[in-house]
């Protein structure tokens, strides 16, 4: 089969064609040439990137001081730096991977606490909302617990038992969330599951009273007074000042789940309590022919009536 030439318009534009896919490739096989530096000065140079706030540059060096120099012990510390650099850039997967390299090579190095803290921190970092999956939560609350069960003379320490407690108290979020889902679909039983959870096993967080209270709720709302009443009390005993142990209470004298209309009842109840016992009563004034105790019985069916 014969093929015709192509036109010679069209010849210049292929040759220049060619020219650039050759060119091309060419760059595309060119690799970057290796230029063997002096371990202090890749190092140093690095860390005045860090200065510079230019992580990105940085880890690329720092992990240049490692590749040059393996056995140096400025590798061991660029390995840490590259970490951190990392760890700036919010790049907390590639840190992680770094710090976890670093803890397996040199887990008696000195600064093997700050490895674990810093990732801690890049798992605490990305802690999300409460209505989200909290599985990054409970994994920054596991290393941040062992820097403290390792290192616990250390400053890293002191800051990681801060996060852990702010940690619990995000975890005991996301049950307290889906407790209360539960509850607004009527599923008391697995409502209440959620509630006892914080109660037992998160018992110094800030979701404690509420969970409490909700027990009281639910409890209440299953006919189960006694144990209703013994949440309450323990809310009382734990919480006595609390807006939740005053609703806690209203609904066990009450049992009126309304907080408002139950508090109410309440406060109704010991005023008439009050007024009609013989101790507190006040003594009585000077009757009148028009005195309204004197044809409504006394200061009882007075204050009944009001």
């Amino acid at each position: 089969m014969l093929h015709r030439p192509a036109p010679a318009r069209l010849l210049p534009a292929l040759a220049l064609s060619a020219a650039l896919a050759t060119g091309l490739g060419a760059c595309s096989e060119k690799k970057p040439e290796y230029v063997e530096r002096p371990v202090e000065e890749l190092y140093n140079e690095a860390m005045d990137l860090v200065d510079k706030n230019e992580y990105y540059k940085a880890a690329q060096l720092f992990d240049e001081v490692d590749r040059q120099h393996p056995y140096s012990v400025w590798a061991t510390k660029a390995q840490l730096m590259s970490a951190y650099a990392l760890y700036e850039r919010n790049k907390y997967d590639d840190a992680i991977v770094a710090l976890d390299r670093f803890i397996q090579l040199h887990p008696g190095n000195k600064s093997i606490a700050y490895g674990y803290y810093l990732k801690g921190l890049c798992y605490y970092e990305q802690i999300t909302d409460v209505a989200r999956d909290q599985k990054l939560t409970e994994q920054a609350l596991k290393i941040l617990q062992e820097v403290v069960d390792r290192f616990p003379s250390t400053p890293y320490a002191r800051d990681a038992r801060l996060k852990i407690d702010l940690a619990r108290d995000h975890l005991a979020g996301k049950e307290m969330t889906i407790g209360r889902y539960y509850q607004h679909l009527g599923h008391h039983l697995a409502a209440l599951n959620r509630f006892k959870m914080v109660a037992e096993q998160y018992q110094t967080t800030t979701h404690v009273p509420e969970a409490l209270y909700r027990m009281v709720e639910l409890y209440t709302a299953l006919g189960l007074d006694q144990e209703a009443a013994r949440a309450a009390a323990v809310l009382g005993h734990n919480f006595p000042g609390s807006d939740w142990y005053e609703d806690a209470y209203a609904i066990v004298q009450s049992g009126d789940l309304n907080p408002g209309a139950a508090r109410a009842k309440k406060k109704w109840t010991d005023t008439l309590t009050f007024w009609s016992s013989d101790k507190d009563k006040p003594k009585e004034a000077p009757k009148k022919a028009d005195d309204p105790a004197k044809t409504s019985g006394g200061w009882f069916n007075w204050a009944k009536f009001w």
